[in-house]
């Protein structure tokens, strides 16, 4: 479903993923798995190498593209976004199913695989959760924007980067740092202005642990081991930081 009419959105409704078809979560879950096998993989055949720091990080930057392409839907589909947020609203209370849940488990087809509306509805579910991402004048979404347009292709460079060592690995290391860095920095801020703002009072703390702690703390987590493994590819000026 890729036709993007903003008077239709209300009446548009997801079914169930049916038995021998993919569901939004499974789509998504065996996207990240097939790009941080290939990247481990691969650096495995050509280097014989198998370290839990290079898997760490092709898992994540799997993740990140993964992200970013849902990020550009953020920014192509904000006015649909802030349209179905109310429709998920309504459906919450009609069926006492958390939206994130019911929405991951909407079957997928080959129409809909790339669709921006199809993933946009993602974020619609989240606004229930977090208000901002269903306000363009916020800093959450716009983070997120920026993340998705601005990471994509460093996130590739660094993932083929570490898989099969096109780059010195010092300049590597340069790309590494700047992008841990903002993805550290980003992630604190966004929680900063979640509390600041008060959103925390408008949820219940298991929601606050799921989605917001949750769904957020790989871009911490994740870049702290990132910082240490290019800050060492820079020092060290080779790889042997990710076992090669």
């Amino acid at each position: 479903m890729d036709a993007y009419n903003l008077a239709q959105a209300a009446d548009f409704r997801h079914e169930r993923a049916t038995k021998g078809q993919l569901s939004a979560g499974a789509f998504a879950g065996i996207e990240i798995l097939v790009l941080t096998t290939l990247g481990v993989a691969t650096t495995y055949m050509l280097y014989g190498s198998f370290d839990w720091l290079h898997v760490m990080l092709s898992l994540f930057l799997s993740l990140n593209l993964l992200i970013c392409f849902w990020e550009i839907c953020l920014f192509l589909r904000r006015d649909y976004i802030e349209k179905r947020r109310d429709f998920w609203a309504e459906r919450r209370t009609q069926t006492k199913v958390p939206v994130a849940i019911e929405y991951m488990s909407t079957g997928i087809t080959l129409k809909n695989m790339f669709s921006p509306t199809f993933w946009a509805d993602m974020w619609s579910t989240y606004a229930l959760y977090d208000g901002s991402y269903a306000d363009r004048r916020t800093y959450g979404f716009n983070a997120d924007v920026g993340n998705g347009f601005t990471t994509l292709i460093p996130s590739i460079i660094l993932h083929v980067g570490i898989t099969v060592q096109f780059l010195p690995a010092r300049v590597l290391g340069i790309v590494g740092v700047m992008m841990f860095w903002q993805w550290l920095y980003c992630t604190c801020v966004y929680w900063a202005s979640f509390f600041v703002a008060g959103r925390h009072t408008l949820i219940s703390k298991k929601e606050m642990k799921v989605y917001i702690w949750g769904t957020n703390g790989p871009w911490a987590f994740f870049s702290l081991f990132g910082l240490y493994a290019s800050i060492r590819l820079v020092l060290d000026d080779n790889y042997s930081v990710l076992g090669m």
